[in-house]
């Protein structure tokens, strides 16, 4: 996507946002099944993921691990967002994005109180084939981490909630 065709697209969007900020706020939904032993199963819009324990948990490798699919999500987002900073920005860039993080699953298992569950820290890598100067790249870097939903996500938590609603 060229720059001209980035803003022709989102132009008429920003233009909305600001006369009707109300517009601008969008509910993402994301649904699974329950499914034998311990999976669930998740729509992502192009295909049907089965989701299980990683094996350091007892899993059998057959299924993805959430924090997988998390990174993956994370490798995602900030891919297409350094796509489109990068077009708004006139740079001409390829390349490979990598996203890695380290868990404890000693307090997923239980087996350490004092070991946090999820992630501990996570590292968000950019591999680049570029022309553009040091400060373009700096600035591209900085926008993408900007403009990142999921990694602003990470970065700062939404409020979180759960519920459970039983069916008879």
């Amino acid at each position: 996507m060229t720059i001209n065709d980035l803003r022709t697209v989102q132009e008429p969007l920003k233009h909305r946002y600001r006369a009707d900020p109300a517009s601008a706020l969008v509910t993402l939904r994301a649904d699974g099944d329950l499914g034998m032993g311990v999976s669930c199963s998740v729509q992502t819009g192009q295909a049907l993921v089965k989701a299980g324990l990683h094996p350091a948990t007892g899993g059998d490798g057959l299924s993805i691990c959430s924090g997988d699919m998390l990174l993956q999500a994370l490798v995602a987002c900030a891919g297409v967002t350094l796509g489109a900073v990068a077009s708004s920005l006139g740079i001409d860039v390829s390349g490979t994005v990598h996203a890695e993080g380290d868990l404890d699953f000693r307090g997923t298992l239980a087996v350490d109180k004092t070991a946090p569950v999820g992630f501990r820290e996570i590292r968000l890598r950019f591999d680049l084939l570029s022309d553009a100067d040091e400060e373009k790249m700096a600035a591209l870097t900085r926008l993408t981490e900007r403009y990142c939903v999921v990694f602003q996500t990470l970065a700062a938590p939404p409020a979180l909630s759960v519920s459970l609603k039983r069916q008879l």
